[in-house]
């Protein structure tokens, strides 16, 4: 029996600076919500699981793909897959040391086999692993495997098998649905998507969900979340429509009320339908409310709102102009000064952006558009500089500086001083390089990198106040392999990415990167140097102009050019 799963080994650090200012106190915030989602219709009535069972007269090897196709049900600690074993290799099958996704599963007979007896290698290309309660992990390698099998009564069944659970990815998304659950983050302040995939046919989803919070945190994201939970605190069911806790007694009302907020915008996003009651320890969790909807945390919303439209500007030979019933008109700012290479706007008003003065010198300031650019100030100078990021609330800039330094600085409300500090980036072993891109999410649990032309995603960790860190870092959607120009965030916590490739110049990647599907090519001109969205409009810069796609329309839509832009090729900045 063999099973091979070569993955990339350990990671290194690579140091890079921070520094990067927050927003002068005149500058307005960033809403405190996360990375939205659209909340779904979920049926009580799950569907029936599919019957996958033994065939009669089967042949080995196709009995082996019915086998692999069984995997997907985890009913019953995986019944229907152990129906395809000897009893012997049903008892001491562990299903549950991992479960590898695949591309595809390749069977291959392995010579010297007898009449009675054979011996299989499945193979395959690995793509993901799907971890404890169903976070999905990108991974790079291969799959190989040594089945073998025997008659039993005239019946072929598996006699011995590696441990653990193989999927072919078509049979993760025909079995398994990707649902969030909702952490807060380390301040205590913003709820931050983890999602999970969790079997489909599942009789009791609002339980599952509920025991999926209780047991916290996937392990990549844990070390930008905070606990609210005391170890003793329990999941014991729900009777007459109420969700029921224990060890909640030592529990501060204020934390309850956050507990409440996952529980419901969990159950919400998932289509399950409330109000909800709540109960701890044999009463209301919450003190001032019997029954609780998502209404009671409007406040912590991760919930695309479809109604009203985003502000959009466009960068133009070096000015910025707001977009404004299809026509642009230039921001009487600093802004409009002639010379800005790149920029972030905040909903109210806020700006931090990098200027350029044609002889290889960088500088980023930030200000306030109320204030005309009177109220503006340097935050940093280098070479060059990546577009700038902001934390949740504008509370700090991140950029990179030169290509390889992160920066992260704040600036002081009480003495307007501005200070800097270094931040540590862990990319995989033998990853370094240029860092054309660096994007916070809205909650500012994660960020996107593009290093030299390879897309990445990591995990903030905040390890003392002021202390930032980049870890868990993965390469997402690798088969783009350098031909990534943009990325950004979506509202609804995917990613947009743009490519140098005329094939599939701009894609939507999932927040776990478990997929990353090519949107339609579409009237775009390859490269895609810069892309924006925002919860109802997807915004591309491509080789001839700024173009646009409604997020959700016709199934093979073109991408028509910015009313009031057409002919200009301007780069898009959404206001967060």
């Amino acid at each position: 029996m063999r099973t091979v799963l070569a993955r990339r080994s350990r990671r290194a650090q690579l140091t890079a600076v921070v520094a990067v200012t927050a927003l002068l106190s005149s500058c307005a915030s960033l809403p405190s919500t996360s990375n939205p989602h659209v909340l779904r219709t979920y049926n009580s009535e799950a569907p029936a699981a599919p019957v996958i069972a033994p065939e009669a007269g089967r042949e080995p090897d196709l009995l082996l793909r019915d086998f692999y196709a069984a995997s997907a049900i985890p009913s019953s600690d995986y019944e229907a897959a152990r129906a395809f074993m000897t009893q012997q290799a049903a008892r001491t099958w562990d299903p549950n040391v991992e479960t590898l996704i695949v591309d595809r599963i390749g069977v291959t007979t392995i010579a010297g086999g007898t009449g009675g007896r054979r011996s299989f290698s499945a193979h395959g290309n690995v793509v993901g692993v799907l971890g404890a309660g169903g976070a999905f992990r990108p991974e790079r390698g291969s799959y190989e495997a040594t089945i073998d099998m025997e008659q039993v009564g005239g019946e072929w069944r598996i006699s011995s098998l590696p441990p653990g659970v193989v999927l072919e990815r078509t049979e993760l998304r025909n079995q398994y649905q990707p649902l969030n659950l909702y952490f807060f983050d380390n301040r205590g302040q913003e709820l931050v998507t983890d999602r999970r995939w969790v079997y489909s046919r599942r009789e009791t989803l609002p339980s599952a969900l509920i025991a999926l919070l209780m047991e916290g945190p996937s392990q990549r994201l844990q070390p930008a979340l905070s606990s609210i939970l005391p170890a003793g605190a329990a999941y014991l069911g729900v009777e007459d429509g109420a969700y029921s806790f224990s060890g909640f007694g030592g529990v501060s009302e204020e934390d309850r009320g956050r507990f409440a907020s996952q529980v419901v915008w969990t159950l919400a996003s998932a289509g399950i339908n409330g109000p909800f009651r709540l109960l701890a320890d044999g009463a209301p969790l919450l003190t001032s409310a019997d029954t609780l909807t998502t209404d009671d945390f409007a406040d912590l919303s991760p919930v695309v709102q479809s109604a009203g439209a985003s502000t959009l500007y466009s960068l133009t030979d070096g000015s910025i102009s707001l977009i404004d019933a299809a026509s642009p008109t230039p921001l009487n700012s600093e802004l409009s000064s002639g010379n800005v290479a790149s920029a972030e706007i905040t909903a109210s008003g806020g700006w931090v952006a990098v200027f350029t003065d044609g002889q290889g010198t960088s500088r980023l300031r930030a200000g306030s558009l109320d204030s005309g650019g009177k109220e503006s100030f340097e935050l940093l100078e280098a070479g060059t500089f990546t577009r700038p990021s902001l934390e949740g609330k504008a509370s700090a800039v991140w950029t990179v500086a030169d290509g390889t330094r992160i920066l992260r600085s704040v600036r002081s409300a009480a003495s307007g001083e501005v200070t800097s500090e270094e931040i540590v980036a862990e990319l995989p072993e033998g990853v370094s390089g240029n860092i054309s891109v660096l994007r916070l999410s809205r909650s500012g649990a994660r960020v996107v990198m593009v290093i030299d032309g390879h897309l990445y995603t990591g995990i903030v960790a905040r390890r003392a106040p002021g202390d930032r860190a980049i870890i868990n870092v993965m390469e997402y959607a690798p088969d783009l392999g350098g031909s990534v120009v943009a990325a950004d965030w979506q509202p609804d916590g995917s990613l947009i990415v743009g490519t140098s490739s005329s094939v599939s110049p701009v894609l939507r990647v999932e927040q776990d990167g478990s997929s990353a599907a090519p949107l339609s090519v579409g009237n775009i001109s390859a490269p895609v140097v810069a892309v924006a969205a925002s919860p109802n409009m997807l915004y591309v810069t491509d080789a001839n102009a700024i173009l646009q796609l409604p997020n959700t329309g016709a199934d093979n839509p073109l991408w028509r050019e910015v009313p009031g832009l057409q002919g200009v090729r301007a780069l898009p900045i959404v206001a967060r």
